[in-house]
């Protein structure tokens, strides 16, 4: 009875989603005890983190090292020794060792000491997850008391699957589920994680709290948008994608249970919008969270770096994009008037640095071994070659890393040449098909993203948008000369990449079949290409890196 009766009627929890870094775990302690004194003001009693928090997610390999655990638990003990304070308790996710292995864990911290501490029994194996590689599966929790109140904290993928977790909680006497997560961004996701959160909701009976992370990290993008859904499956809360914050929630406990008052429920960015922030937030940490000072590229006059120009000047500002005009031969008036105004737009530095002398000087010295042959992609792929030593060479000079700006169609037929258009550290629109970068391109034209650093107008100049694309590396060259229409393209490619659908199954869609074959064949053949291609962030659901894992050496043709 006494339990009854000293058992709280409130409970504010902080839910915070905020940018870690893997492997910075003197940083990420640093932002987890930020957010307590914040959550403290507030009077918070209770703080959730994201999941591994503390490593930053995903830490991949480095799990394996003793002293990176050794790390992360001394980590652990001093945030738990904050708590005797008498302030907020802590969530905080971290890699534990334990007796049978390395664990996907959570402490649950107050008082100055950890209340209870617990492993992630679902660890996920599929697309960008490997988790099952580094850890070793939990057992079975139960709920954790909490100041008077039973916490259940499933991990992430223990809500995604049927394992009964959350059921498990709530027959065991859980009141109010909290989960930590590091769910990365993909087109939609949102609603994909509201319909999850709901269905377990359903089978529980319980109020969920959904805490995610925020920031780019490599490929993988984690959008934050932490929500809750109450018993009733009512919205309480919804923060915003893209941006760090932090909510107080206030709960009250009645005669059915533990309810979240209403709380702000942000508005989520749509198609383009949220696939550019994506990409901007993705570029910005990659460069910022390797410490470079800045970035160049290659300014061609083509819509997939004045798109990566834009991007970069939003993320990084003006002061830190420089861009560079390499002209050839071929290298048409309208391309330096496109090239020109786009970087006059977004206000960052412009440079011409003509190619002519280097081309011809490697076609000098091969004249003698080329003899007697036909002029062609041999001596296109000088150009592009020369053009990406140009960059590197600048790069090297200067500290900046080079922007590579290849879209993802070309990425999946092999329409970009190794040491030349691919070098670089980092590419925004790896991702992106062709008509998905007019799309993004059109859009920044017309809005300015939430946290952009560019000007109003995008920068993209509209010639850009209207001409046909090409590669200008012979006379009247466009990329349809050897390529279908884009729109039958990256639909063939969509269903290829995404949807591992059949050749029979994609000509159903009223596609030629020798124009399917063909896309088939190049999408394979250049799988070593891709192997060598800088890292991109991730925006469908199935990427080149992380998500699709082909072979290089590969006879299979679907006929």
């Amino acid at each position: 009875m006494s339990d009854i009766v000293t058992r709280p009627e409130t409970l504010r929890i902080a839910v915070a989603q905020f940018n870690p870094t893997v492997g910075d775990v003197v940083g990420n302690l640093a932002k987890a005890r930020a957010a307590r004194t914040q959550a403290a003001a507030q009077g918070a009693e209770l703080l959730l983190l994201s999941e591994l928090f503390l490593s930053g997610y995903p830490p991949e390999d480095l799990v394996l090292k003793p002293a990176f655990l050794k790390a992360c638990k001394a980590a652990v003990d001093q945030l738990a020794a904050d708590t005797v304070d008498g302030g907020p308790g802590v969530i905080v996710g971290f890699p534990r060792q334990g007796e049978k292995g390395r664990h996907n864990s959570v402490a649950i911290i107050d008082g100055g000491k950890i209340l209870a501490l617990r492993d992630k029994i679902d660890l996920p194996n599929y697309g960008e997850f490997d988790e099952k590689r580094v850890f070793v599966e939990g057992e079975m929790p139960g709920p954790v008391n909490f100041r008077g109140v039973r916490i259940g904290v499933p991990i992430c993928e223990e809500i995604w699957n049927d394992l009964g977790v959350c059921e498990t909680l709530a027959e065991s006497g859980a009141e109010i589920l909290l989960v930590p997560n590091g769910s990365p961004y993909y087109r939609g996701k949102l609603d994909v994680r509201h319909q999850v959160v709901l269905r377990q909701v359903v089978e529980s009976g319980l109020p969920l709290v959904f805490a995610n992370q925020v920031g780019g990290q490599d490929e993988l993008v984690f959008d934050g948008a932490s929500f809750c859904f109450n018993a009733d499956k009512t919205l309480a809360f919804q923060m915003e994608q893209f941006q760090e914050g932090l909510t107080l929630t206030t709960w009250h406990r009645n005669t059915d249970g533990w309810r979240c008052a209403p709380g702000a429920v942000a508005e989520i960015p749509q198609a383009e919008e949220a696939d550019y922030r994506a990409c901007m937030l993705g570029f910005r940490d990659y460069v910022n969270k390797n410490g470079f000072k800045s970035v160049v590229l290659g300014l061609s006059g083509g819509i997939d770096s004045a798109i990566c120009a834009a991007m970069a000047v939003d993320a990084l500002g003006h002061e830190r994009v420089r861009t560079i005009m390499l002209p050839y031969h071929y290298t048409s008036e309208e391309s330096f008037k496109d090239a020109e105004d786009c970087a006059k737009a977004l206000g960052c530095h412009y440079d011409i640095v003509p190619i002519s002398e280097p081309v011809e000087g490697f076609l000098s010295s091969l004249a003698d071994m080329f003899e007697g042959t036909e002029s062609g992609i041999t001596e296109e792929n000088l150009q592009s070659r020369t053009r990406g030593t140009i960059l590197m060479a600048v790069s090297n000079k200067f500290g900046s890393m080079v922007v590579t700006t290849g879209n993802k169609s070309e990425m999946s037929v092999g329409y970009a040449t190794l040491y030349g258009d691919m070098n670089g550290g980092f590419n925004p629109i790896k991702d992106l098909y062709k008509m998905q970068v007019y799309a993004l391109s059109a859009w920044r034209n017309a809005h300015v993203p939430v946290g952009a650093l560019g000007p109003a107008g995008g920068g993209v100049p509209a010639n850009i948008l209207s001409k046909a694309p090409s590669a200008e590396l012979r006379p009247n060259q466009t990329d349809q000369d050897s390529l279908p229409p884009y729109p039958v393209l990256d639909d063939i490619l969509e269903c290829l990449v995404e949807k591992e659908m059949s050749v029979d199954d994609i000509l159903a869609r009223g596609h030629d079949i020798a124009t399917v074959h063909r896309v088939e064949h190049l999408l394979y053949l250049a799988e070593y290409k891709r192997r060598q291609s800088a890292p991109g962030v991730k925006i469908t659901k199935k990427n080149f890196g992380r998500d699709r894992r082909y072979p290089i050496t590969n006879r299979f043709r679907d006929r």
